[in-house]
């Protein structure tokens, strides 16, 4: 069983880091290269769709990784409200990742991008923020369980 709940852990961190990580390469580096370059349409359209293709295998195995960890460590030992309180949060922040990518997903979405909206322009930095959100809530977590199963 050992085995199991590593493969779905780290399954579960190479999938967000794989999000957050290409969230925070695609602000700080793809967007203002874009911006520079002299035609940047078909390049910027390319990336786009193979963004949004590993930002939805990254949302599949998060779910799927993420629904057999949250059962696995409730059902393990006490853990307490601390622990319940920030994986309650966790959760809420990652759903709400979840739903901005799938609104920027959405082709129309992208079309209104170009209209400037105030959503359409800032989703893409609340998810990553969100997503940094959710990292620092996944640590805290791991320190919590580690404290409740530690010997005192």
């Amino acid at each position: 069983m050992l085995e199991i709940r590593l493969i779905v852990r780290v399954a579960h961190i190479i999938a967000a880091a794989a999000w957050v990580g290409g969230s925070l390469f695609y602000q700080v580096a793809v967007l203002p290269a874009l911006r520079n370059a002299s035609s940047p349409g078909g390049v910027a359209a390319q990336i786009a769709a193979q963004f949004k293709r590993i930002v939805n295998l990254c949302m599949g195995v998060l779910l799927l990784s993420g629904g057999y960890l949250i059962f696995d460590r409730l059902s393990q030992t006490t853990l307490g409200l601390p622990y319940l309180v920030v994986l309650a949060l966790k959760v809420v922040a990652a759903l709400l990742m979840f739903m901005l990518a799938i609104y920027l997903g959405q082709s129309n979405i992208r079309r209104l991008a170009k209209r400037s909206t105030w959503i359409s322009r800032s989703a893409p930095q609340w998810m990553l923020a969100l997503g940094i959100l959710v990292f620092i809530l996944g640590a805290l977590l791991n320190a919590l369980f580690e404290a409740t199963v530690a010997p005192h």
